[in-house]
């Protein structure tokens, strides 16, 4: 949407060398680690245990499976001592090759982060980019293998191994799951899985599984939360079940002032689900809807300017009255079905729907033009309908070839999204612009997992998708008050064009002993760009540029190698990548159009741990690295923005008293990072920082309590910030430099408390 264009998206980066280094890191591991295995001398007998292909999409999630006892309450971590639900260990869905971590609903409960982003930073390698405080995950944007600016539109979400990323900048609203209605998350890191999932995998891939059956015929559970910022939620679920049949259903409701003025937020969430499984075969129905309003409090700049408001006052905002609203429903169903021996037919398909309106106004009326939040008036209003059909039918069969246990996923996946924005001076004003975009895409793909021996996997997979692209941009200059003003034409050229690309993945997992497994892939991968895109960023005159829907399709060719240790109770995780990018996408503010970027290149290692102390204490933690640059042109060898190098986790679970009393701390660290629009780094950085939360809980029968501190420290940061880029030679004249030191930020809460209880029944 137009309104998260204002997130200026910003450049690309190079480097080299550092992947010798963590070859030589991880040998160093394996070294090691084989001097304790050998004093395990048992553990040369047996070997790990292979990881499937990625299952989330070769099944009806929960359609069939067993049914699950609620694992939310805290505490129950204890009743699998040695078990870890975290790391390496807990990996179980993958394509193979891949690095893989798995939240599951017991991490997701013991967390003492609150929102969806924050409890996924808490992976190997994941960063986070925060905009209105953070409540609720509203706005956040989540990077995989460091993406900046843009890692909304290269990290693909998945909802039960389906498609749920909308065909703009926001993509995934990551507030519009209730946390209480997931049973597990899945991170595939890299761009393997396009060949499964399709375009929009770059950075990586996650699935959120939803729960879908109770564990009784009828069981449920509410619970309240209190805040800081005045706010304020209800979670409920309720679930029944009868024979074959079973239907369960969650909704939250948040209310918050949020930590900056016009920040506030109000949302909705509802997700349920309807199931049925007898005898081989099942079918299922999926509904969610969620609604929101979202003051957009805007960045704060540096220093005293024509703004009233500057960092010094953190908590205040210099844009009071923008405004955002948005709402949307899913729907999606299917069945599973046996077809012949080792073989299961998978129909399903779904109906997306979004609408999204914002409202910006000018602070500087005419006819003073000085600052005046009481005289402002709109100056922007956008209003996008986006509505996306799918249709995928495949076939998950188990054979055996020459020997050789296999297991082949194939299928088509047929989308279409049509995208409809109309661009007005003020609310119920006539529109300036009306873009009309029809993205329709039809693949084949298929990927195969080979058991070439009881300890070694080999995966080839591949994809075949046509793309299709029609886009108008319907302009009446007679309602534009600045026609003609700078002697261009506003109005876009009409696109229609098609073009074929395709995804390819070759893994492999060598298990070789109980305690170690390498594994390794290669794959090649690409990204349409999106409906935001294209258009640009969403002014409704078409002041310097108008858009651009002509873009090229983004490419990648990814390779990674890594090690998974096991030795007792700890758990390790390691690999190494080297990414290498043509046409990546970026957004130009002075032109208010995004471009194609010179080709670039990231190279990373990335490392996860736990270590099962005793039976109720459990360390954790991960450290990660990654250099992204510019591998040619202008700004060769430059990094690109709002990547940090460094970022690590660190944390420990405790069952002071089991399921009475736990706790759980966690702290979250980042290196600085270019600001966005500095791809010529030369303005300041965004400043290294951390944080540290805590959450003390309990349960007693049927009831249950928290109480979470966030940012324990009382830390003042922000991790988003865009810098003064000055204007190039154009419309308005001569160039105009950028002024070092010049940037607007947004700052995040200090200390913030949550209290929360409930009961299950």
């Amino acid at each position: 949407m137009g309104a998260t264009s204002r997130k200026h998206r910003a450049g690309r980066l190079v480097s080299t060398g550092l992947l010798t280094g963590t070859i030589a890191g991880i040998a160093s591991i394996l070294l090691s680690g084989a001097a304790l295995a050998q004093a395990q001398t048992q553990a040369d007998v047996t070997t790990l245990p292979p990881l499937d292909v990625t299952t989330s999409r070769a099944a009806v999630r929960g359609a069939v499976t067993a049914r699950q006892a609620p694992a939310e309450n805290p505490g129950t971590t204890a009743d699998n001592a040695g078990v870890p639900t975290e790391g390496p260990a807990a990996v179980g869905n993958k394509i193979v090759g891949t690095s893989t971590s798995v939240i599951t609903a017991t991490d997701i409960a013991r967390s003492p982060a609150q929102t969806l982003p924050d409890i996924l930073a808490q992976q190997a390698g994941v960063q986070v980019q925060h905009l209105f405080g953070g409540t609720n995950g509203s706005r956040d944007s989540v990077d995989l293998r460091a993406f900046g600016a843009f890692a909304n539109s290269n990290v693909l979400i998945l909802v039960n191994g389906r498609r749920y990323q909308d065909f703009d900048s926001q993509g995934f609203d990551f507030s519009s799951i209730p946390l209480n209605s997931i049973e597990r998350i899945e991170i595939t890191r890299g761009n393997s899985g396009t060949v499964i999932y399709g375009d929009g995998a770059i950075g990586g891939v996650i699935n959120i599984v939803t729960k879908t059956r109770p564990g009784a015929p009828l069981e449920g559970r509410s619970e309240i939360a209190v805040g800081s910022f005045n706010y304020r939620e209800n979670r409920s679920s309720l679930g029944v079940s009868s024979g074959p049949w079973s239907a369960t259903v969650f909704g939250n409701a948040i209310n918050s002032d949020g930590y900056r003025r016009n920040s506030q937020l109000r949302q909705q969430n509802v997700v349920g689900s309807l199931n049925y499984a007898n005898r081989g075969w099942a079918a299922y129905l999926n509904v969610a809807a969620d609604q929101q309003q979202q003051g957009l409090a805007g960045g704060l700049p540096k220093s005293s300017t024509a703004l009233p408001f500057t960092l010094a006052t953190p908590a205040q905002s210099n844009t009071p009255l923008d405004d955002s609203t948005k709402h949307g429903f899913n729907l999606t169903t299917g069945f599973v079905m046996p077809v012949a021996n080792g073989t299961e037919l998978i129909v399903d398909g779904g109906v997306r729907r979004k609408f999204q309106q914002a409202t910006f106004y000018d602070y500087f009326p005419a006819p003073a033009f000085v600052y005046n939040a009481q005289a402002a008036v709109p100056s922007n209003y956008l209003n996008t309908g986006m509505t996306t059909s799918s249709f995928t039918p495949r076939l998950d069969a188990t054979f055996s070839l020459f020997g050789a246990q296999n297991r082949l996923l194939t299928g088509v996946d047929l989308y279409n999204t049509q995208y409809d924005s109309d661009r007005y001076q003020t609310p119920g004003g006539q529109v300036i612009h009306h873009y009309d975009i029809r993205q329709t895409t039809a693949a084949f793909y298929a990927m195969n997992k080979a058991s070439v021996l009881p300890n070694f996997d080999v995966s080839l997979g591949g994809r075949l998708q046509r793309n299709m692209i029609k886009a108008i941009d319907i302009y009446d200059p007679n309602v534009d008050p600045n026609n003609g003003s700078f002697g261009t034409n506003p109005q876009a050229p009409p696109l229609s064009s098609a073009e074929w690309q395709y995804a390819a993945h070759a893994g492999f997992e060598h298990r070789l002993n109980s305690t170690f497994a390498l594994f390794g892939r290669a794959a090649r991968a690409f990204r349409l760009p999106n409906a935001d895109e294209r258009v640009g960023a969403g002014n409704p005159f078409g002041l310097v540029a108008p858009a651009n829907f002509g873009m090229k399709t983004q490419t990648s060719y990814d390779f990674e190698g890594g090690v998974r240790f096991t030795w007792g109770r700890v758990n390790i995780e390691s690999s190494v990548y080297d990414m290498y990018l043509n046409n990546e996408i970026h957004f130009i503010p002075a032109l208010q159009q995004n471009v194609s970027l010179d080709p670039t290149r990231r190279t990373g290692w990335e490392t996860s741990a736990t270590y099962q102390v005793t039976n109720d204490v459990r360390l954790l933690g991960s450290l990660a690295y990654v250099r992204a640059v510019f591998r040619e042109g202008q700004f060769a060898g430059h990094e690109i923005p709002l990547v940090s190098r460094w970022t690590g986790n660190a944390g420990v679970s405790w069952d002071i008293v089991k399921k009475l009393l736990v706790l759980d701390v966690r702290g979250r660290f980042w290196s600085n990072r270019h600001m966005d629009n500095d791809q010529a780094d030369i303005q300041p950085r965004i400043p290294a920082n951390g944080t540290v939360d805590v959450k003390l809980a309990g349960a007693y029968q049927r009831f249950f309590w928290s109480a979470t501190v966030q940012n324990l420290f009382n830390v003042s940061y922000y991790d988003y910030a865009i810098a003064s880029g000055g204007f190039p030679a154009g419309p308005f004249g001569g160039a105009i430099p950028p002024t070092i030191g010049a940037f607007s930020a947004y700052p995040q809460a200090g200390r913030t408390f949550l209290l929360r209880a409930g009961a299950t029944f």
